[in-house]
């Protein structure tokens, strides 16, 4: 029996278990592949094993071909087979290598069976060792499964971007690292190595920078950079925490990833994030002394230029790759509006805005690093001012910059902080124990993201050059945390860079995710268990006035169990069935619950859903909102029956940083009664959100005279860096046709984030 299968995720688990249950789950997701190949054809439901007798023939123009056979090494033993030999005899080779140089690069495939085992065809070098990995995951503890494979990656920048400015992480652990980046097909290793919290890179002709600017005063970063003085100490002094890489360890790290495929490309921080240097050459600031909070290179001193390209010519002799990653993000700014070198290069230049200052500086870079023949990358603030002419962008702050850059017939690779950014939380944050920065980016919201938008032309979608996820490591405390943070989202971005996005499915990734996970941890690698809270989605039909509800889980198999009376769940409760959608028209607490052999994992998930009787009217803020969350238009915000999440990034909680009160005035359109009315808030000190320090709700009749039902003081500690949430309820029982409310923030130029008002 010969299936042929081009997968689409469902459509395959479908197609394969309609013949032979349990062969699949061998075949299938047991020899679970991440990335999915573009193109998979399941010749048989049957796995052939090779003997202590069988050899691999790999020509001699693959220049790590004994590190790819000691890898399928490690995989056959690991699986209780024999090792095999590295042979160049074709003939004798039960795993047949060829190169085809008509072949596009990066493109192999591979055919495995019973009676010719393993047979690969790849037109680059490169291409041998993506099919070498995938060749590691058709290994099972059954033997190999038949299968035929052409393949080739969706994009050509894969990256993963590690910052150990804020904590040094070992060459051991960059090592393991770039094994697991080798295994699952990323090319480019993006490493931050400079910025406020520490100099890691040794620079031979300013020792300083590591002996005085690679140390600090305390292990965790918040309480030096936020509770404490922000003080760095000498290496050698006693307390000292930090480090820093030698060259000869960074030309180490170089190698190691070269010989898996995989480019280093190095950042270093200018104009901003540079207060580690300034501390070291304060003559290098403006105002040429070693301050606290200057961060910023001075524009207008020469010698700012000069200890650059020092730098960056030694950089270039250690790191041998195309690009050289100049940062560009977040200046400050401030003091080169006052400086006179800054102002004087301004009049000279013929600048008008100081954002030119920072144009200035990314064009001379990049022309000095293509006299040398290297490019840039810089995050999307480099577009400030006007972009360098050769500037590849890394679009972080959505995909704003990115888009601009592609539109302008650059190279961009696409990192937005709201699927991307893998310090963001990945558990509940209210129930984690492990302090992050902030946000809310689970496994299913980064496996969504698709880099290429549909907002650009096919001409300018061409310029996408690629994908990447980025650990900062600020909250990161270890190596292990560290891991932690990374997997398994990484196997998603694995998948978004690799794979056709139609072939694409999440309920296939999420059932071969979970056989990887326990395959991480058997390497030594901390990955991240999976989550046991349900991703739970409403919509609001207004129509019908009801709500619909679905939802997913990261975890496979189990069973979701829900109560729709506010308790929790057990297994005699309704089962909900992924894919399916729940209606419901009352006001109702849904709680579901993941359960696995009879046993409730983790919390339940809750949900309150009501459909009040402020929904569709309208709110007339009494000034204009700042912070760019709208809550989905802020006309209509908090009365559109859509509950915000843990994340003040789901688009569904109102933002506002222009005011310290907030104030919006509902007309309900008549004369109602009002027995309950009530605000939920959000609480992150770390992305600058704040409790109200009180809130006040006012009725009136005409929407002139008002009268103040309560204000409600709030119960949260501002000083709490913990994620928390506060409802704050008001009981009028009185009737009234306007309704005002008023947010206080206990501080200026913070933000407010407020939910839903429930009004009856």
């Amino acid at each position: 029996m010969k299936i042929r299968v081009f997968v689409i995720g469902a459509v395959l688990m479908a197609l394969l278990l309609s013949c032979n249950k349990s062969s699949v789950q061998e075949l299938s997701e047991h020899s679970s592949l991440i990335p999915l190949p573009n193109q998979l054809e399941w010749k048989s439901l049957r796995a052939f094993t090779l003997d202590s007798k069988s050899m691999v023939s790999i020509p001699e123009e693959v220049p790590n071909r004994e590190l790819l056979v000691e890898q399928l090494n490690e995989t056959l033993s690991a699986h209780g087979w024999s090792p095999i030999a590295l042979t160049t005899n074709d003939a004798k080779a039960a795993i047949r290598v060829v190169m085809d140089k008509e072949l596009p690069e990066d493109t192999y495939t591979l055919d495995t069976d019973a009676s010719q085992k393993v047979r690969i065809i790849a037109g680059s070098t490169a291409a041998v060792g993506y099919a070498i990995q995938t060749l590691r995951q058709l290994v099972t503890d059954k033997g190999i499964a038949e299968v035929k494979i052409a393949d080739a990656p969706r994009l050509e920048y894969r990256g993963v971007m590690l910052d150990v400015s804020r904590h040094y992480m070992s060459v051991d652990f960059i090592k393991q690292l770039l094994d697991e980046m080798q295994y699952y097909k990323f090319n480019r290793f993006h490493w931050h190595l400079v910025d406020a919290a520490g100099w890691r890179l040794q620079i031979k002709q300013y020792p300083e920078l590591t002996d005085k600017a690679a140390y600090r005063t305390d292990t965790d970063w918040q309480k030096w950079w936020i509770e404490k003085d922000r003080k760095y100490l000498d290496k050698d002094a006693t307390g000292a925490y930090g480090g820093y890489y030698t060259q000869d360890e960074a030309r180490e790290i170089v190698a190691y990833a070269a010989e898996r495929g995989i480019t280093v490309i190095p950042e270093i921080e200018m104009p901003g994030h540079s207060e580690e240097v300034l501390h070291v050459f304060p003559q290098l600031s403006c105002s040429g002394k070693a301050l606290e909070y200057e961060s910023d290179f001075c524009i207008g001193n020469e010698e700012s230029f000069t200890f650059l390209e020092h730098v960056l010519d030694e950089v270039m002799e250690i790191f041998p790759s195309e690009y050289i990653h100049i940062g560009g993000d977040e200046a400050s700014k401030t003091a080169w509006m006052s400086c006179p070198k800054c102002t004087a290069l301004m009049k000279r230049e013929g600048m008008k805005e100081v954002d030119e200052l920072q144009s200035y500086m990314i064009h001379r870079i990049e022309s000095y690093l293509n006299s040398k023949g290297r490019q840039i990358i810089g995050w999307d603030e480099i577009l400030e001012g006007g972009l360098a002419p050769k500037a590849t962008v890394m679009s972080w702050r959505g995909e704003k910059g990115g888009l601009s850059a592609a539109r302008a017939g650059h190279k961009v690779i696409m990192t937005p902080n709201t699927y991307l950014y893998l310090d963001y939380y990945q558990e509940d944050p209210t129930a984690s124990e492990r302090k992050q920065i902030g946000g809310f980016v689970p496994l299913e919201k980064t496996y969504s993201y698709n880099p290429i938008s549909s907002e650009l032309t096919p001409e300018e979608q061409k310029y996408i050059y690629g994908v990447q996820g980025n650990l900062w490591t600020e909250y990161i405390m270890n190596e292990e945390h560290a891991q932690y943070m990374l997997f398994p989202r990484v196997l998603a971005l694995a998948e978004v860079a690799w794979t056709k996005p139609e072939l694409k499915d999440w309920e296939s990734f999420r059932k071969r995710v979970n056989v990887h996970v326990p395959q991480l941890h058997a390497r030594g690698v901390n990955s991240y268990p999976l989550s046991s809270l349900l991703n739970i989605k409403h919509e609001i039909n207004y129509d019908r006035q009801e709500f619909s509800v679905t939802m997913t889980t990261e975890l496979y198999p189990h069973e979701i169990h829900y109560r729709l009376d506010g308790t929790v769940p057990t297994m005699a409760d309704p089962i909900y069935t992924e894919g399916d959608t729940l209606t419901m028209r009352d006001s109702m607490t849904l709680v579901a619950g993941i359960f696995r052999d009879g046993q409730l994992l983790g919390e339940p998930t809750r949900l309150r859903l009501d459909y009040h009787k402020g929904i569709g009217k309208k709110v007339e803020w009494q000034h204009e909102l700042g912070g760019g969350y709208p809550a989905g238009g802020e006309e209509t915000a908090l009365l559109d029956g859509l509950r915000g999440s843990i994340t003040y990034l789901d688009g569904r909680w109102l933002g506002n940083a222009a005011t310290q009160s907030t104030i919006g005035v509902i007309d309900l359109g008549a004369s109602t009664e009002l027995t309950q009315v009530s605000t939920k808030c959000m609480h992150d000190i770390e992305p600058w959100i704040h409790m109200p320090e009180w809130v006040e709700l006012s009725v009136s009749a005409d929407g002139k005279d008002y009268q103040v039902v309560d204000r409600v003081l709030s119960q949260t500690d501002p000083k709490d860096t913990r994620l928390r949430f506060e409802t704050f309820t008001f009981y009028p029982n009185t009737m009234a046709r306007y309704l005002k409310i008023e947010y206080h923030l206990p501080i200026s130029q913070k933000f407010l984030f407020a939910d839903e008002i429930v009004i009856w």
